[in-house]
C-alpha cells in the first residue's frame, strides 16, 4: 500500500496493546477498527494506541519507502533499548494519557535524527499551524529544525488516551481499564507505521533494538537514492 505518512512509534503487543485498541476503537496492528471505541477518543483514534517517538513525515522527494525501512531496519539495529518503568494515568493540557515512570529519550533522539533525511520539510501553512497554538521559543526552534516542536530536548513519551475534551471520570475509567497492563515495560521493539487514505494509522513493520554497533558500509545517504 501506499502510504500518506510514516512515524515510529512505540506500538504496544500483547495485553497493553489489546487494552488501548479496545479503549480507543482502532487496532493499528490489525488494521482494524476493533469494539466501539469512546466518544471521547475520536481524535486520537486513528492514530491507534501508541506512542510517537518520531512525528509523522511525508518522505521527501528522491527517497522511498524501500530505502526508508533499510535505513530504519539498521538505526535499531545499533539503539540500546530503553526502561520505561511503571505507566500511570495522567492529565496532560487538555487529554488524558498514559505516561512512563521513565522518559526514552535517547531512543526518541535516535529515531528523530537517524531518519531525518527521510522527512520532507513541513509547508507554510503546517508550520503556521503549529505557531498558532503558541509555543516557546526553543520548541519553534525544534519546529524549524526537526518539523516537529516536541522533539529531542522538548520530548515527553505518553500514550494518547482521549482528545481535548475528556469524559467526566474518563481518569479513573483509564486507570481500571488499564490496570493489568501498567507494566512496568522496556522498549525493546519499535515500530515503523504508515497513514493510509483516510488518514489512519497501521503497523508496517516492528524494529528490533538491539544496540549492534554500526556497520560502516550502511548509510542513510546510500539508502535514500531511489533505485
Amino acid at each position: 500500500m501506499d502510504w500518506t505518512r510514516y512515524a515510529i512509534y512505540w506500538l504496544p503487543d500483547g495485553p497493553l496493546g489489546r487494552a488501548g485498541a479496545d479503549w480507543l476503537g482502532w487496532d493499528a496492528r490489525a488494521g482494524q477498527a476493533c469494539a466501539t471505541g469512546r466518544e471521547d477518543t475520536e481524535e486520537p483514534r486513528r492514530y491507534g494506541f501508541h506512542a510517537t517517538l518520531k512525528p509523522p513525515f511525508r518522505l521527501v522527494q528522491g527517497t522511498n519507502a524501500e530505502a526508508l525501512g533499510v535505513v530504519a531496519r539498521a538505526l535499531a539495529a545499533r539503539t540500546m533499548p530503553e526502561d520505561l518503568g511503571r505507566l500511570s494515568v495522567a492529565r496532560l493540557g487538555r487529554f488524558c494519557a498514559l505516561v512512563p515512570d521513565r522518559n526514552p529519550s535517547e531512543v526518541a533522539a535516535a529515531m528523530v535524527a537517524g531518519l531525518d533525511a527521510f522527512r520532507a520539510p513541513p509547508d507554510a501553512a503546517e508550520l503556521a499551524r503549529r505557531r498558532s497554538g503558541g509555543l516557546t521559543p526553543g520548541q519553534d526552534r525544534l519546529l524549524a529544525r526537526w518539523g516537529y516542536p516536541y522533539v529531542m530536548d522538548g520530548f515527553r513519551m505518553h500514550l494518547t488516551l482521549t482528545g481535548p475534551h475528556p469524559s467526566d471520570g474518563a481518569e479513573a475509567e483509564a486507570a481500571a481499564h488499564f490496570a493489568n497492563g501498567l507494566g512496568p515495560h522496556r522498549i525493546e521493539v519499535v515500530s515503523l507505521v504508515g497513514e493510509d487514505a483516510q488518514g489512519r494509522f497501521h503497523l508496517v513493520e516492528d524494529l528490533p533494538l538491539r544496540g549492534h554497533a554500526a556497520d560502516p558500509t550502511d548509510s542513510a545517504a546510500t539508502a535514500s537514492r531511489t533505485a
